[in-house]
């Protein structure tokens, strides 16, 4: 599976919010996408996600733009998909796990918790949330929704400047399949883990690609008759 958008641009209202901006991943792959801070990565961000239609430029699924929304999940876009910073974060993962169609109830929430290493906080308000426990929070949420196969991660740097507590993460998901983008916005590209893909750019590097090497087979040697002794001394 491999997403591209290619050169997609969007005009708002009152002036250009993204401009002409590609971008290519696939399965295993990481990208970091890099802008100035304002609605041009989250814009970026919905376009790759097919919930913003571009005003110039296509994106597509393996040259398909059918079936977008259901293939990518955007984590956290402000004023989008962040939670509500005053709900308890049980009243977060329950609503997660419902648009997951995944059962919901309170049981299902603790146990969810529990398993994810955060029942002690299942009271917490989610803006009193450590940011990266909310990142790995909300990215399993999005990664357990059934069907998809591209999380983009909207800005985690507006909350830590730790980048290291949001690169692990992303370098995971990637490690299991997925593909994964993240945006960034008040980080300097200089401190980035590697050399970002730029908003208002057609030629961009390649992402990191994050699956393991399965190991190659290895040649047999054909057997001379001379040298099989079928176990047998001289």
């Amino acid at each position: 599976m491999q997403v591209r958008a290619d050169r997609v641009s969007l005009e708002g209202h009152h002036g250009t919010l993204l401009p002409p901006t590609s971008l290519t991943v696939g399965e295993g792959d990481l990208a970091i996408v890099h802008g100035e801070p304002g609605v041009g990565v989250t814009a970026f961000g919905l376009a790759l996600a097919g919930r913003l239609k571009p005003s110039t430029g296509t994106v597509t699924v393996d040259g398909s733009d059918a079936g977008l929304p259901a293939l990518v999940a955007v984590v956290d876009a402000p004023e989008v998909s962040e939670p509500d910073d005053a709900l308890p974060l049980r009243v977060v993962v329950g609503e997660e796990l419902a648009l997951a169609h995944r059962p919901a109830g309170k049981e299902d929430v603790a146990r969810w918790l529990t398993e994810h290493d955060a029942a002690p906080y299942a009271g917490t308000r989610f803006e009193n949330l450590a940011p990266a426990l909310r990142t790995r929070l909300l990215t399993e949420l999005a990664a357990a929704r059934k069907g998809v196969r591209v999380l983009v991660l909207d800005t985690p740097d507006r909350h830590t400047s730790d980048v290291g507590s949001w690169a692990g993460l992303a370098r995971e998901q990637a490690g299991r399949g997925l593909a994964v983008v993240v945006l960034t916005a008040t980080t300097p590209a200089s401190a980035l883990p590697f050399t970002p893909a730029r908003i208002g750019s057609a030629e961009q590097p390649e992402p990191q690609h994050c699956l393991p090497e399965l190991p190659q087979p290895t040649e047999e040697l054909p057997v001379s008759p001379g040298n099989v002794t079928d176990g047998v001394s001289e």
